[in-house]
């Protein structure tokens, strides 16, 4: 029987920025911990699973009941490293979380799967509003933009576009989290990773740069990814006045 959604979370330990992020603590519970109950929560999705290739983070995912696979090699990417366990999983569209993405809900996660709606849509992805400078200056916080049907021109660490003049623009953020339909991922398994791809260190140009369209849904959104100290600081601080 083809399942019609699966949520898989990839998930390293060797991050550049920080180092051990997924078992990192925020409000007494590790980061993959939250993010993966954030999703299992949301029951929309048949299964959940986290894909690593790290016995430390097997390990805590087993101790709160969730599903993992380790991954067989090491791979350029988080959408890379779904795509081997895809293959073997019967089902329509496959949600790429990203591991550092804590405050993803299911609002955002309904809003995501909504695109596919329309059959032609292959790839979709999340974006929101930014508000302020800093976040939109900030290299860590992944900047788009969209052509007029909703679909992804290109996405950059810069501030793009660049304002020349006074003329007022909304710039976009980007939220970490991907859907594919099962053949789009595969696909995009295949490819070599891009030149743009490799220079941004930014998955979805590797698409961009091989014609293949991502529609974005801008959604009401104030998380933020954890790639910092100072954002885990943050995230502390938000989830213990939420408590």
């Amino acid at each position: 029987m083809t399942k019609r959604s699966v949520a898989i979370i990839p998930s390293r330990y060797g991050s550049t920025r920080l180092p051990g992020k997924p078992l990192r603590k925020i409000a007494g519970k590790t980061l993959i911990n939250h993010i993966y109950n954030n999703i299992r929560n949301s029951k929309l999705f048949e299964d959940v699973i986290v894909v690593t290739d790290d016995e430390r983070i097997s390990d805590e995912v087993k101790s709160f009941s969730g599903i993992v696979k380790i991954s067989q090699k090491q791979y350029n990417s988080g959408s890379d490293r779904i795509a081997e366990i895809a293959q073997d999983i019967n089902a329509e569209l496959f949600v790429n979380v990203q591991g550092d993405e804590l405050f993803i809900s299911k609002y955002a996660l309904q809003s995501l799967l909504s695109c596919f709606e329309d059959k032609n849509i292959q790839v979709a992805t999340l974006a929101h509003e930014l508000t302020n400078n800093e976040d939109i200056e900030n290299p860590n916080r992944v900047k788009v933009i969209c052509d007029q049907d909703g679909d992804a021109l290109y996405f950059s660490r810069s501030v793009i576009p660049y304002k020349r003049g006074d003329e007022n623009y909304t710039y976009l953020g980007h939220i970490g989290v991907y859907a594919f339909r099962k053949e789009a991922l595969i696909r995009f398994s295949k490819l070599k990773q891009s030149t743009l791809e490799k220079v941004e260190k930014l998955e979805q140009l590797r698409l961009l740069e091989n014609n293949v369209k991502i529609r974005v849904n801008v959604i009401d959104y104030k998380g933020f990814g954890i790639d910092t100290e100072e954002d885990l600081s943050k995230a502390e601080k938000l989830l213990k006045n939420i408590s």
